[in-house]
């Protein structure tokens, strides 16, 4: 490429001047000047030519910079609207069990007992059977249910076909464990309210779901819109639906309890959901007064309840 001496030829004398006459010269000019430009001038052609664009380093690097920035503003609110999504789609499962307790109740003018026969050590022939196994058929589950012998332990081979049924409705979707068997039995991530220990050692028990004892709604003096009923308690080594350890006694702050512990607890950030004995459904934060939490664990414990 020939740089001319002139960036711009006024006349036709200059290009003869300087011997250009009838010739084409490519003259370069800064990068912004993004055309070609051609001067005719009695014969006398200059071709400023076009140059090649591109990004500098610097450049692609605050494009990078930038990308980044947003990407990370994005994610957090991305995550948040699926957890909102996972919380409503929790709720709405306990929702149907709600639902399914106050038809139980219509048919047998009592919630289900919170499980049949606990097993001690050395009591194999215990059955141990939850209130979530016998919920089943008000949740559109004959097909498990009626795979179930309740005659015999809830870990007898012959319920095991049963037994490892996925009930999706028993599943939390932000729980961490999913839809994968327990021991190879089918998980829940829900408990029963068997009382509490915050104020006093629950003896007797003080809940509304207990060992061989069915309550009614008559039973319930606290009154059912401030009794619990069932709550969430995902992740605990024994969430069996079949299993009748599925009950507990609140003793920690909402998500505070060691792992060793069944208490309400859930992999939604700052609370859980829990189920009324009237069947609504409320999300709980785990900062909530424990007295109060307290008082919601008992069926008939006389408290004041201001929430």
């Amino acid at each position: 490429m020939v740089n001319c001496a002139h960036k711009l030829f006024r006349d036709a004398r200059n290009c003869a001047r300087i011997g250009f006459l009838n010739q084409t010269h490519e003259i370069e000019f800064p990068k912004t000047q993004g055309f070609m430009v051609y001067c005719q001038a009695l014969g006398c052609r200059t071709k400023i030519g076009r140059n090649r664009l591109a990004f500098t380093l610097i450049e692609l690097l605050v494009v990078i910079l930038v990308v980044s920035v947003l990407l990370g503003l994005l994610l957090p609110a991305v995550q948040q609207v699926r957890e909102a999504a996972r919380r409503s789609v929790c709720q709405n499962r306990q929702r149907q069990i709600g639902v399914a307790l106050q038809n139980y109740h219509s048919s047998y003018s009592a919630f289900p007992m919170g499980g049949l026969e606990w097993r001690g050590w050395g009591q194999p022939e215990r059955r141990q059977l939850a209130w979530s196994a016998f919920l089943l058929p008000f949740l559109e589950q004959d097909s498990a249910y009626q795979k179930l012998n309740l005659d015999l332990p809830y870990d007898h081979p012959d319920n095991r076909a049963g037994g490892e049924a996925i009930v999706e409705t028993y599943i939390c979707p932000s729980g961490v464990r999913g839809r994968q068997l327990v021991q190879g039995l089918g998980p829940i991530d829900f408990g029963g309210i068997f009382g509490e220990r915050i104020t006093s050692p629950n003896q007797p028990p003080k809940g509304l779901m207990i060992y061989d004892t069915a309550f009614s709604i008559r039973d319930v003096k606290d009154g059912l819109s401030n009794t619990l009923i069932v709550a969430e308690d995902t992740g605990w080594p024994d969430g069996q639906w079949i299993n009748g350890r599925n009950l507990f006694d609140q003793a920690f702050p909402i998500n505070a309890a060691p792992d060793f512990e069944n208490d309400i607890r859930s992999d939604h950030p700052g609370g859980a959901n829990v189920c009324f004995a009237d069947g609504h459904i409320e999300f709980l934060n785990q900062e909530m007064d424990l007295l109060v939490l307290a008082a919601i664990c008992t069926r008939a414990g006389g408290e004041t309840i201001a929430r």
